[in-house]
C-alpha cells in the first residue's frame, strides 16, 4: 500500500474560482505533484496528455461546462512564419538568445515586474515578489532551462547586452514547452512574445524535436487566442491530436 502511494502519481482538483480567459465562466483544475526522480518521465507523459507545468505542479483545465482551453503545440519542422512574422524577425535581428539554467537573477525579476505591471496588473501573479519569482524559476525537478534574450553587445564577453526578454522553457522527450515568457513593455514594435515563440521553434528544429508547446489556445480570449496563428499545429481533442493547416 506505501508502495503504491509513492509510486503513483495522486490527482486533485481544485475549487471553482473566476476563469481569467472568458468573462462569467468559472474555472476548475486537475493537479497532481512533479517530484522525485519520476518526475522528468511523468512531465512528459502529462505534457501529451494536455497538462501543464506550474513550479512543482502538473495541472490542467477541469471545468464542468467549458472545453474552451485547447491544449496546442507547433510542427516545428513544418512551420513557415507568414509575412508578418518574419518583419518580427528583421526587427530583432540585433536580438540574440542565451541558454542558462534556470537560476533566477535580479536583472530578470527587474524585467519579470516590468511586464506584469504593464501588462498583467490585475492577474493573479501581480503581487509575486523576487522571492516567488526565484521559486517560480528554481522549484523544478524536471529538464528546464532560461532562454535570455538581449540586445547584441559588444565582443567583450564581459558587457553583456540589454536583456529585453526571458522565456522559462522546459526540455521534453519530443519538443520544447514554454513554460513562461516575459519580456520589456516599452519596445512594442519588437513584437518581443512573437519573436521568442520564433525562436523556439527554430530551436526545437535545430535539436531534432518535434513540437513546440505553447499551452491553451482559448479561442474569443484575447490573452490566448493569438497561440492558433503558429501552424501547422496540434491540437488536443477528446479523441487526441489534431493537426491544423494554414488555410
Amino acid at each position: 500500500m506505501t508502495q503504491h502511494s509513492r509510486d503513483t502519481p495522486q490527482f486533485y482538483l481544485t475549487a471553482p474560482s473566476a476563469c481569467p480567459y472568458l468573462p462569467g465562466q468559472e474555472e476548475r483544475k486537475v493537479f497532481t505533484h512533479l517530484v522525485g526522480d519520476r518526475a522528468p518521465d511523468l512531465n512528459n507523459l502529462l505534457t501529451h496528455g494536455g497538462f501543464r507545468r506550474s513550479q512543482s505542479i502538473a495541472y490542467r483545465p477541469a471545468c464542468e461546462h467549458c472545453r474552451a482551453c485547447v491544449s496546442v503545440r507547433v510542427i516545428a519542422a513544418e512551420f513557415q512564419p507568414t509575412r508578418s512574422m518574419r518583419r518580427v524577425i528583421e526587427r530583432n535581428c540585433d536580438v540574440e538568445a542565451h541558454v542558462l539554467a534556470a537560476v533566477p537573477t535580479a536583472e530578470q525579476y527587474s524585467v519579470f515586474r516590468a511586464y506584469l505591471d504593464a501588462r498583467h496588473a490585475d492577474g493573479g501573479m501581480a503581487d509575486m515578489t523576487v522571492l516567488d519569482y526565484a521559486m517560480m524559476v528554481e522549484d523544478s525537478h524536471v529538464h528546464t532551462r532560461l532562454v535570455e534574450y538581449r540586445r547584441r553587445g559588444t565582443d567583450d564577453p564581459a558587457r553583456r547586452g540589454e536583456l529585453l526578454a526571458v522565456a522559462l522553457t522546459d526540455v521534453l522527450n519530443d519538443g520544447l514547452s514554454m513554460v513562461y515568457s516575459f519580456y520589456e513593455p516599452d519596445p512594442g514594435y519588437r513584437s518581443l512574445g512573437t519573436f521568442m515563440i520564433l525562436d523556439h521553434i527554430a530551436r526545437a528544429h535545430r535539436l531534432g524535436l518535434t513540437y513546440v508547446y505553447l499551452g491553451y489556445w482559448v479561442r474569443g480570449s484575447r490573452k490566448m487566442d493569438y497561440k492558433g496563428r503558429f501552424l501547422p499545429q496540434e491540437r488536443l481533442a477528446p479523441d487526441g491530436w489534431v493537426r491544423f493547416d494554414p488555410a
